[in-house]
């Protein structure tokens, strides 16, 4: 940046670089964000965004016609700079500070295009060559990209990447996917809910036993209190001993303590056959039900994987073939350019030669 540069807008936001080995991932300019600029070169008639890091430039892009900003979430954004071979990508406090970025971005390109315009009109030949505009040079494509803070891959819309039909399938296959995992853990919850349901009856029943016990053991102390006292009577005299009664009255309540109490004992014995019965055969039941379950979530999580490595191939053969047609893009930028340059110079001398001849 030099003292002929003005400053046309300024904005704070976090800066990041495309990581030249893998092409996918960020790498953060800086823990803080920076100052990003656009700048306005009056003597080369140039536009550039120029980002200082200390003593740094961590960005000092120009902008061309041919750039794209593309806002890959609600508060991120990035753009392609061909010359820089890299991608450059913003991160703002605000949606508002994207909007206006990407608003002055297109503002910024639009007088790039109207400078690039005014500059050719000047001394451009009718050669159909020489009338191929700026904006009809195919774009670099964006790479894809995992933004900072936002787990999705974000990839631009290019003529390299895989076709509609291509893409639409593996849309479908990890669609299908995720369809499958979400019923299986549908699956899984309904058998720990059964599970749990069957652990509640089990110490329902127990808590019920538990309660037979003590007032059983209620009732034979009861009737062995009774038997005591009805030995204690006995054993005394005819002038102490109760009325006749009194004693019927006793034996008919030791008589039905113990009636009750063979009742308590056989309702229990009952309770625990009942609870071995229901305990065995819904453990059989469901160990049955799970183990079925099992296999089919491992036959079905086998075919998910063979799925998605051939997937993987695809993606990967898809990769291929765009990073190759990017490759042969590039290539045919640098020959354009190169004949541009042949064709300017050729003008020039023509111009030249025009210019002294009588």
């Amino acid at each position: 940046m030099t003292t002929r540069e003005q400053p046309l807008f300024s904005t704070r936001a976090h800066v990041f670089q495309i990581d030249p080995a893998t092409k996918r991932n960020w790498i953060p300019a800086g823990k803080h964000a920076l100052t990003v600029s656009y700048f306005y070169d009056a003597t080369r008639n140039v536009y550039r965004i120029i980002s200082v890091g200390g003593t740094k430039a961590i960005i000092n892009s120009t902008v061309t016609p041919n750039m794209t900003f593309t806002k890959t979430s609600q508060k991120f954004g990035q753009w392609a700079d061909s010359r820089a071979n890299t991608v450059y990508g913003l991160g703002f406090a605000s949606e508002q500070h994207l909007s206006q970025f990407a608003e002055k971005f297109q503002e910024v390109k639009e007088a790039a295009r109207l400078a690039r315009e005014k500059s050719q009109d000047g001394g451009e030949l009718t050669t159909p060559a020489l009338g191929l505009s700026s904006h009809q040079v195919p774009p670099s494509p964006l790479i894809g990209t995992n933004g900072p803070g936002d787990e999705k891959l974000f990839r631009s819309q290019s003529a390299d990447g895989p076709g509609p039909t291509e893409r639409e399938r593996l849309k479908k296959m990890l669609s299908e996917g995720s369809v499958g995992e979400v019923q299986w853990e549908a699956e899984f919850f309904t058998l720990q809910d059964n599970n749990n349901k069957l652990v509640a009856a089990l110490r329902e029943a127990n808590a019920s036993v538990e309660r037979w016990k003590e007032q059983l053991e209620a009732y034979q102390e009861e009737t062995e209190r009774l038997r005591l006292r009805v030995a204690e009577l006995e054993a005394q005299g005819p002038s102490e001993t109760p009325s006749d009664g009194g004693k019927e009255g006793l034996s008919q309540r030791l008589e039905e303590l113990e009636m009750l109490i063979k009742t308590k004992d056989e309702e229990i014995q009952m309770l625990k056959s009942q609870k071995g019965g229901l305990r065995e055969a819904e453990s059989e039941r469901e160990r049955e039900e799970a183990l079925q379950k099992l296999q089919e979530l491992e036959s079905r999580y086998t075919e998910m994987e063979r799925q998605l490595q051939g997937t993987q191939r695809s993606l990967e053969e898809a990769r291929g073939e765009r990073e190759r047609a990017r490759a042969e893009v590039l290539r045919a930028t640098e020959l354009l350019d190169l004949k541009i340059c042949e064709l300017s110079e050729l003008r020039q001398g023509l111009a030249r030669l025009a210019d002294g001849a009588p």
